[in-house]
């Protein structure tokens, strides 16, 4: 008899047949989505130079600028001696760049003096408000008026307050006045601003991987959007001035933990469902997002000319929810 070739099946007792199916879930990342590119951001932000750092920097640019004013002047000193024409031609165009740099100086100063305007005004407000001294309060909304003296879209507004603000006589109800008809309408847009902000964070964390990108996006969205809202409300910043609106926003962000992610967040987005429904990398652009919109609040509070009264000030949620809806599935259902 031939011997029988082939595959043998050994039946083991009490095996169970296992599939796929029966396969553990490939565990998830440890923890929620933290906004990693906004804390990053927000720390090297808010972070001050320490002395030492600030002394190195400052003798590297002092011996840069020596150096380059005496090799530029070498430069155009030998030209003119050698060849005229093209010395006055590099001289006239030395000029231009210096001419240049005082403009720019200038600017920077002006900016300043603007954001100190309105940081002055604001103060004077909370004054006027806390001690309910009328004076005070119409010397306020006198400053306020001309500010806004010359915008069109305010002109009904500036009407309709000064034709009610003569019949009040008190200082609670002069300031509420002249934030409803002045600066309503520019918070409607200094939220715009905050949403398209964090709707570009949000997007640029989800779908561009590539490390430091959406660090770079969170820092350059964040500094356009400070900027953008200090012109709203009366306060156009040069670049110097739009660097240090940020840093002092970030540092109080950073100082009242508002950077942090807590529950009150993860509920403003979406009911706290949202981030276990999609992958951790939309999760990281949500809450990049979401910590972008406290950041563009927080610029509000620090450039409006008045403090927020009882009621206005927007709520992180609800501009969250109309910032991302529809960017990653119904986020403001």
């Amino acid at each position: 008899m031939s011997e029988r070739k082939g595959p043998v099946l050994i039946e083991l007792e009490g095996a169970q047949g296992t599939g796929p199916q029966d396969a553990p879930p490939v565990p998830d990342a440890p923890g929620l989505p933290q906004g990693q590119a906004m804390q990053v951001m927000a720390t090297l932000g808010a972070r001050r130079p320490s002395r030492l750092w600030r002394l190195f920097w400052g003798a590297v640019l002092g011996l840069s600028g020596l150096v380059l004013s005496l090799a530029t002047w070498d430069f155009v000193t030998g030209l003119l001696t050698t060849r005229p024409i093209l010395g006055w031609v590099a001289t006239g165009l030395v000029g231009v760049v210096l001419l240049s740099l005082i403009l720019i100086a200038l600017g920077e100063a002006a900016a300043f003096a603007r954001l100190g305007r309105l940081d002055g005004l604001r103060r004077e407000a909370e004054a006027a408000r806390s001690t309910g001294d009328l004076a005070a309060a119409r010397r306020v909304v006198g400053r306020l008026d001309a500010l806004y003296r010359g915008r069109a879209r305010l002109e009904l507004g500036r009407a309709e307050l000064a034709r009610q603000g003569a019949e009040v006589f008190e200082a609670e109800t002069l300031l509420t006045l002249a934030e409803a008809h002045l600066l309503a309408p520019l918070d409607a847009m200094a939220r715009a601003e905050v949403e398209a902000a964090a709707r570009q964070v949000a997007t640029v964390t989800a779908l561009v991987p590539i490390a430091l990108a959406d660090v770079v996006a969170a820092l350059t969205a964040n500094i356009r959007m400070i900027r953008r809202i200090a012109e709203i409300y009366g306060g156009r910043s040069g670049m110097m001035g739009s660097v240090r609106l940020l840093r002092a926003v970030l540092t109080h962000l950073v100082a009242t933990g508002a950077v942090a992610i807590g529950d009150d967040l993860i509920g403003s987005v979406a009911g706290g469902s949202i981030l276990s429904k999609v992958s951790r990398r939309f999760g990281e652009g949500v809450v990049n997002g979401a910590l972008t919109a406290r950041v563009g609040l927080a610029a509000m509070e620090v450039c409006r000319p008045l403090p927020f009264g009882e009621g206005r000030r927007p709520g992180v949620g609800s501009l969250v929810k109309r910032a991302l809806a529809g960017l990653f599935g119904q986020t403001g259902a």
